[in-house]
């Protein structure tokens, strides 16, 4: 970051002292100080929060998005990335603060979690896709160092809130279609009767994708249940599936190929079929009881998810007897328990509120590995390769504190850690040893934050942190530089330091704005030692430093216009020179997948009730795809999109309409980076310019 781009603290804080030193002292619009549980666990207001914390409210329908993927409602949220790689075989990619920047398919590195279940699996590994947001009352993300107060892989945390059913009975459907044969249609019912809330949605969304070899179809189904056995306890039950069949997966293009087709797709893509199931069902219970000034949350779940997934490998390089194949089919079962007590009482001239929990989570995966042809017939289940049992458990006790007074807030957190992988080979022959074995990694993360109060207007805060990233399973899977001997139990955790400083400022009553700086170090980061036969070899090789500034800007110029900005400077970069694949990395090289400057800017116009209508604009910067920074980045781009969306009310009758329009300009894009492909083929586009219509009904009865 050059002198002029770099900012001072002490020039930012000023600025934000004076902004609102002609503000007057007012109640806060409730919609700019939003009450969140992320971070503290316990209900807060944002606003006094020391740590950067962002809520959105959700209603696919009526804020006019398509309401298939998080990036959807996450676009305007700073320090946060989501690359929605146009491949549904593979998931978003999200990165928080750069954490999670690396992942090659799936979430890692943030912490996912629905209804307080986990969508992240013990070894930080998860699935955005899981996220229903028919039924999303609300998101909240956090950053910063009080993410580490989640555990492993929380360089960041996104949590989903279903809402309650309440009111009288009520049926909707809905429908929306639009470009490259995008359609989604669903059902919902949803109230009140005899005490029991209940929300009931069942949704199927079809797309023959922008890309060629990219077709989809997700079925997903939900259903929550709200008693309140008593006057002070609330008891939730929570079921959810998601069924993905034959998803096509068109894998990563080359420089050379993106330009001349950006549709296109690699001839290995097609000839192998390259292509993914995914079942996923999961069910919970969550007890909140309060007791006196305190109470008692539990959450209880489990679930089973499948995934068979034919990859483009060359049959010649599973010639190597220790080769696992190019079929991946598993099969998991995964439970958890999360448990804590809160509990609120005076202090001094404060309010003290403790918290203390664990949180209890297994995975075990029944793990298949066979080639991917039979003879000279591609793209089919061929021999056996791999057969293992992958079991992954963590339990972590955690306390934390919150003390509160009229011109200060003092937070702290302290969580232990412990992360057990055990490996079962079944797969054992005279060319294929046994590659059983366990490895555990235990890590404290205390954080520690305080916010002073000079004005009701304005809060200045500061907050620290340590914290940890295990290897995932699929990280620990392989070692060696050829990619093909068993697991690699010498891997190690990452270790970061986090330090933010930042302040939350109301300018009258209509306006806040949000500023945070940060500084994040990290050592024994994970890189990629070898990527060669499909397969990726990580080591410990790099301290890595991340560094940047969050701006973000919420405002109602009057009843009828309000606006949004966002904006995230972040510069990472390797702080140490290291080795990958016989190529020394220098340090000060940047950290591939994250953009140096990413920003978001939304003006909404709402002439009169039931009528709204909305422009959006997206930039990010060039994206390296690989450590030496040598290979062609994927280039910077600006989108535009523009949406209308319109709501009527006749008796019991709710009607709504929404027409979309993306890429209002036709831009040639990189939608996502595939960082450090083996194979050069780093680059997945986004659609051209597209458009979506749709409409809603719904009848009270």
């Amino acid at each position: 970051m050059s002198p002029l781009t770099r900012p001072s603290p002490a020039m930012l804080l000023a600025t934000l002292l004076a902004a609102p030193a002609a503000a007057q002292a007012q109640p806060a619009d409730p919609t700019l100080n939003p009450v969140v549980v992320s971070g503290s666990r316990a209900e807060a207001e944002s606003f006094d929060l020391p740590y950067s914390v962002d809520l959105i409210e959700l209603s696919a329908q009526r804020a006019g998005k398509l309401g298939v993927n998080v990036s959807e409602a996450l676009a305007g949220v700073p320090g946060l990335v989501v690359q929605n790689r146009q491949n549904y075989a593979q998931d978003l990619q999200i990165s928080v603060r750069g954490f999670g920047a690396r992942a090659a398919f799936g979430v890692r590195g943030v912490k996912l979690v629905a209804d307080g279940i986990p969508a992240s699996n013990p070894d930080g590994q998860g699935q955005a896709a899981t996220f229903n947001l028919d039924t999303a009352e609300r998101i909240e993300v956090l950053r910063g160092p009080f993410a580490t107060t989640y555990g492993n892989h929380a360089g960041g945390v996104i949590q989903l809130f279903s809402r309650d059913g309440q009111g009288a009975p009520s049926l909707s459907g809905h429908y929306t279609a639009g470009s490259w044969g995008t359609r989604k249609a669903g059902l919902g019912a949803e109230g009140e009767a005899r005490g029991i809330g209940y929300v009931l949605d069942a949704s199927r969304f079809d797309t023959d994708g922008y890309r060629d070899h990219s077709a989809t179809t997700r079925d997903q189904a939900f259903a929550k249940l709200t008693l309140r056995p008593n006057e002070d306890g609330k008891l939730s039950l929570v079921a959810n599936a998601l069924r993905q069949d034959g998803t096509k997966d068109p894998q990563g293009l080359s420089w050379d190929s993106w330009r001349r087709d950006p549709r296109a797709v690699e001839d290995p893509a097609r000839l192998f079929n390259a292509r993914k199931d995914i079942s996923h069902r999961q069910a919970g219970a969550t007890w909140d009881q309060r007791i006196g000034a305190g109470r008692l949350q539990i959450t209880v779940y489990g679930g089973q998810r499948s995934v068979v997934q034919f990859q483009s490998i060359p049959t010649a390089v599973q010639a190597n007897p220790r080769h696992s194949g190019g079929v991946i089919d598993f099969e998991r079962d995964f439970h958890g328990l999360n448990a804590r007590w809160i509990h609120t009482l005076d202090l001094g001239s404060g309010v003290l509120t403790l918290t203390g929990g664990a949180d209890y989570d297994r995975a075990r995966d029944k793990r298949r590995g066979y080639e991917n042809f039979v003879g000279t017939t591609l793209g089919v289940k061929g021999a056996l390769r791999r057969k293992e049992v992958d079991t992954v458990t963590s339990l972590d006790p955690y306390v934390q504190a919150s003390w509160e007074t009229e011109k200060w807030v003092l937070q702290a957190g302290l969580r232990h850690s412990r992360v057990r992988f055990d490996v079962d080979d079944r797969y054992i022959t005279a060319t294929n040893p046994d590659d059983s074995g366990s490895v555990s990694f235990r890590r404290s993360t205390p954080a520690l934050g305080i916010v002073w109060r000079p004005d009701p207007a304005l809060n200045l805060y500061a907050s620290v942190a340590r914290g940890f990233e295990t290897p995932t399973l699929n990280e620990l899977s392989y070692s060696g530089t050829t990619g093909t001997d068993g697991f690699n139990f010498d891997l190690q955790p990452s270790r970061s330091k986090q330090l933010e400083i930042g302040a939350k400022a109301f300018i009258g009553a209509s306006t806040r704005l949000n500023a945070a700086l940060f500084r994040i170090t990290t050592a024994d980061e994970l890189v990629v030692l070898a990527a060669v036969g499909g397969r990726t070899v990580f080591h410990n090789a790099a301290r890595t430093l991340r560094q940047g500034v969050e701006l973000a800007l919420d405002t109602e110029f009057n009843p009828q216009w309000r606006g949004r900005f966002a904006l995230t400077r972040l510069r990472a970069t390797y702080d140490q020179a290291f080795d990958s694949r016989g190529t020394t990395i220098p340090a000060g090289k940047r950290i591939p997948g994250i953009p140096a400057t990413s920003a978001y800017a939304e003006l909404a116009w709402t002439p009169r009730d039931g009528l709204s209508a909305a422009v959006e604009a997206n930039y990010r910067s060039k994206v390296y795809v690989e450590d030496s920074n040598t290979a062609r980045a994927a280039p910077a781009h600006t989108l535009v999109n523009l949406r209308l969306t319109a709501e009527q009310q006749h008796g019991g009758w709710s009607f709504g309409q929404m027409l979309r329009l993306d890429n209002v300009f036709d831009r040639k894009h990189v939608a996502a980076a595939i960082v450090g492909d083996g194979n050069g083929r780093y680059y997945e586009p986004g659609p051209t310019r597209s458009w979506y219509a749709g409409v809603h009904a719904s009848y009270g009865f």
